[in-house]
């Protein structure tokens, strides 16, 4: 179980080096459109879109990687009130409906890149990239993702983490630490 969840958090880990490399990309080929359009007068044919599939891609990859660090959206009102046992069962509940929505996100994912893959769907571009390859994020992603939440709930139900930490919790102080 330890094993998996340090491979999970490896994979994860270098989702976000990708989704980091991926938005670099996007910068560097949006600077040399801007160079291209402007300066040199030229037409630009690929940027645009591999800009929005750049971004897009880094969007559904970094997923696995930003649910490793807790960096989602989360709402601590609730939790800030209840004591350990009913965080743990909020943190539960929460991390199986992630999970849940995941796994069908990712077999749909998965239904829509096939379907791209065998019917050689192209953008309606002069570029004309086949689809398949931007929309491989999607299950790809949203896998790994679900491969974090499982191993977010291993952690969780063994005790090796702990549920909706409070703010002095996450930065290593105890609440007699602040004045």
């Amino acid at each position: 179980m330890k094993s998996f969840c340090k491979f999970v958090s490896v994979v994860s880990n270098a989702c976000g080096v990708i989704a980091a490399v991926l938005v670099g990309l996007a910068i560097i080929v949006v600077c040399q459109m801007v160079v291209m359009r402007y300066f040199l007068n030229a037409s630009t044919i690929w940027q645009t879109e591999f800009v929005i599939f750049s971004l897009v891609g880094s969007t559904f990859i970094g997923c696995p990687y930003v649910l490793l660090v807790k960096g989602h959206v989360n709402v601590d009102l609730l939790p800030h009130y209840m004591g350990p046992r009913g965080r743990f069962v909020l943190a539960l509940t929460a991390s199986l409906l992630g999970l849940l929505f995941c796994a069908v996100l990712t077999w749909k994912g998965f239904e829509f890149f096939y379907e791209a893959l065998v019917n050689d769907w192209t953008t309606d571009t002069i570029w004309a990239l086949p689809l398949w390859i931007p929309y491989l994020s999607i299950p790809l992603g949203i896998g790994l993702m679900s491969l974090q939440y499982v191993a977010d709930i291993m952690a969780l139900v063994t005790g090796n983490d702990m549920p909706f930490r409070s703010g002095a919790e996450a930065h290593g102080t105890s609440e007699g630490d602040r004045s």
